[in-house]
């Protein structure tokens, strides 16, 4: 039953895979539906991509394409279960997977280190600030 549901949930996000704007008028990335694995503890305390280190109870997420400081939706096709994140690393490599979770996150949608991966879609909500460069007259 529970797989049947996922596959449901997922046919329904790829038809559904719009672009929308964001509150700041930004136009936000479109949605991605893959696969989702969660950082290791013994990556607790080093740096990501945006300079942070790693907390394995945060809120932090790893995207190959999303713009570091996205916010987004990342929701488990199997469980139904979602979580929002906050784009702070690069990752994740393996082909087919789409982000990374922390341990934390990966618990609250119900990805557990038995499964080690699962079928998600993830939803950009809010873009970071756009940083305004000087302009040269």
């Amino acid at each position: 039953m529970r797989i049947e549901i996922g596959a449901a949930m997922l046919a329904a996000v790829m038809i559904a895979g719009v672009t929308s704007a964001s509150a700041s008028g930004q136009t936000l990335p479109h949605k991605q539906v893959g696969k989702a694995s969660f950082y290791s503890n013994r990556f607790q305390g080093r740096h990501m991509a945006n300079g942070e280190r790693f907390n394995v109870h945060s809120n932090a997420a790893a995207s190959k394409t999303l713009p570091i400081g996205t916010k987004a939706r990342v929701t488990d096709l199997q469980t139904g279960k979602s979580a929002i994140v906050t784009i702070k690393d690069r990752g994740p490599v393996p082909k087919g997977r789409v982000v990374d979770l922390t341990p934390a996150t990966a618990k609250q949608i119900g990805l557990t280190p038995k499964q080690g991966i699962a079928p998600v879609a993830v939803v950009p909500t809010a873009l970071p600030p756009r940083t305004e460069t000087a302009s040269t007259h």
